[in-house]
């Protein structure tokens, strides 16, 4: 409820308010689904030990292994709808989402989209003070060109106060600007009304695509834009962690309730209580673990798949060491 008061003082109509709150809700989902798989666990094992049910199951030769089989392939079957709901639909209800804070709490770009900057090519660097979607119009456009042997030396650069993309060329029209070249120690500069600008690889639906935060991309546009910040130069770790975390986390459910399993199967003196503690210490030290191997891959310490499964593999590694434990 943090943004509520936001949305008071900018004087949002109550029905929006009510659709952010609403649209918010997946995300929540995603990110409790681990925890509520694990308590429900937790509350039916746990149970049925303390009602020492477990002692009587494997006195009738059920090994806690076959025990453990249905728990195991439903946790498995609902990290499958998981990488679906965290990988689609969470971001299609964060892209309503965050239109909602950018049109009304001014927050990150408007709409139209506003100071827009991106590599178009490796030795290519476009600003974008302002993109009207509806007219397809840059407005106070830079476009710097260096050189692909020395990309620290720029060779000539393009200002215009507006550019068009013109359909039926394909190709942007920048209108009452100059154009400077910056060859052997000199500086050149021409005016001009309109100049045809052709070897632009990006177009107008592009523009906005590249400044959508990773929230808002399923995870097919997510693969294929970390793919085009690798070809354009830039550096796509970061995005390349938050589409591989995104299927990790999901299988956070078959792990947490691996590990949660041979935990709840042991009894404990202060019953449920005791049980439901440990395990709850457990999920916050499984979510603190992954957060801080992320930053360890975001400052390009651990490669971006690692990064994603490390939390994964440890507590998958001491959830199969237990079971082992318990069988003996």
């Amino acid at each position: 409820m943090e943004k509520l008061g936001s949305f008071i003082d900018q004087d949002v109509p109550a029905k929006i308010i009510l659709q952010y709150y609403f649209v918010f809700i997946p995300e929540i989902i995603r990110l409790m689904l681990p925890v509520s798989v694990l308590l429900g666990t937790l509350f039916t094992v746990g149970k049925l030990s303390n009602l020492n049910e477990l002692t009587a199951i494997h006195s009738s030769g059920i090994s806690f292994i076959r025990f453990s089989i249905p728990f195991l392939l439903t946790a498995l079957l609902i990290s499958f709808i998981a990488v679906y709901f965290g990988g689609y639909v969470v971001p299609k209800a964060n892209k309503e989402r965050i239109s909602i804070e950018r049109k009304y709490l001014k927050k990150g770009f408007i709409y139209a989209g506003s100071n827009i900057y991106f590599q178009d090519k490796i030795n290519r660097i476009v600003t974008i003070d302002y993109f009207n979607t509806n007219e397809n119009k840059a407005n106070r456009i830079s476009i710097q060109n260096f050189n692909p042997k020395n990309l620290t030396e720029m060779i000539s650069r393009i200002d215009a106060h507006q550019m068009i993309y013109d359909t039926t060329s394909k190709s942007w029209i920048a209108q009452k600007g100059m154009e400077r070249f910056f060859l052997n120690n000199k500086d050149s500069v021409k005016k001009f009304d309109k100049l045809l600008i052709g070897d632009l690889s990006f177009k107008p639906a592009d523009v906005i695509k590249k400044q959508r935060k990773p929230d808002e991309m399923p995870l097919d546009e997510l693969k294929e834009y970390a793919k085009n910040q690798r070809n354009t130069g830039n550096d796509p770790t970061r995005i390349e962690i938050e589409f591989h975390s995104r299927i990790a986390f999901a299988f956070a459910n078959f792990v947490v309730v691996l590990f949660g399993l041979t935990i709840s199967a042991n009894k404990r003196k202060g019953g449920l209580a005791v049980q439901f503690g440990i395990n709850i210490l457990l999920v916050f030290i499984y979510l603190i673990f992954m957060k801080i191997s992320q930053a360890f891959g975001k400052n390009g310490l651990l490669n971006p798949i690692l990064t994603a499964w490390i939390a994964n593999l440890f507590f998958l590694i001491g959830g199969i060491f237990n079971l082992i434990r318990l069988k003996k």
